[in-house]
C-alpha cells in the first residue's frame, strides 16, 4: 500500500539527514577523517549523502521515534533490528553510512562500513519492502544521465569506489554492493 511506502521513504530520509549531521558532529571526528583519508572531498561527501551512525544502539531509534516513526516501522525498513526479548536496537552502529538511492534519488537502503575491527566490515540494509541489494545499483541515481547519454556504464564493487569515480568526472559509474552482478541490475541498466 502506498502509504507505507512512502513511510518507509520518509523513514529513511530522516535517518540519513540525521546520520550526515553525525558526520559533521564531534563523535563523527573519525568518520569525517577516514573520508578526508580516502581523499573525498565534501561536495561528493554531501552529493552521496555519507554519513556516520553512533556507537551508541538507540540514538537513532530515539530520533525517529520523536518524528512520531513507529518502532515497528524502524524494524520493518532495517534501521532498527529486535532481539530475542523483543527490544529493538539500532541497526548501524559506529560506522560510516552509504545511504543507497534509487533511479529517482529517494533512499532505499544503507550500507555501513565499520570504522573500527568489529565484523562485518560492510553492513547493509535487509531486504525491505522498499530495498533489495540485488535489484539496486549504488549510485545510479546519479550516473543514469551519463549513461543514457554515453550508453556505457562502468560497474565496480564498493561505495568508496563508485565515489571516487564520480569525484575524478566518470559519471557513469555504478557499485554493485559487493554482490554478483545480478539479472535484475543488468535490466535496471538496459
Amino acid at each position: 500500500n502506498k502509504i507505507n511506502y512512502d513511510t518507509f521513504y520518509k523513514i529513511n530520509d530522516e535517518a540519513s539527514i540525521f546520520f550526515y549531521n553525525q558526520l559533521l558532529s564531534t563523535d563523527g571526528t573519525f568518520a569525517l577523517a577516514y573520508i578526508k583519508n580516502r581523499s573525498v572531498n565534501q561536495e561528493i561527501a554531501q552529493k552521496f549523502k555519507l554519513g556516520f551512525s553512533p556507537k551508541d544502539s538507540g540514538s537513532l531509534k530515539r530520533h525517529l521515534i520523536n518524528l512520531k516513526f513507529s518502532e515497528d516501522q524502524l524494524v520493518e525498513v532495517g534501521l532498527l533490528r529486535r532481539g530475542d526479548q523483543g527490544i529493538t536496537k539500532d541497526t548501524f552502529r559506529n560506522r560510516l553510512m552509504f545511504p543507497i538511492q534509487d533511479k529517482q534519488g529517494r533512499v532505499v537502503g544503507f550500507g555501513g562500513r565499520t570504522l573500527d575491527d568489529s565484523n562485518p566490515k560492510y553492513l547493509n540494509t535487509s531486504q525491505s519492502p522498499i530495498f533489495d541489494k540485488s535489484k539496486n545499483l549504488y549510485g545510479f541515481n546519479h550516473a543514469y544521465d551519463t549513461i543514457r547519454k554515453q550508453k556505457a556504464v562502468v560497474i565496480v564493487e564498493g561505495y568508496m569506489d563508485a565515489i571516487a569515480a564520480h569525484q575524478h568526472g566518470y559519471n557513469n559509474v555504478v557499485a554493485s554492493m559487493g554482490t554478483s552482478l545480478t539479472i535484475s541490475q543488468v535490466n535496471l541498466v538496459k
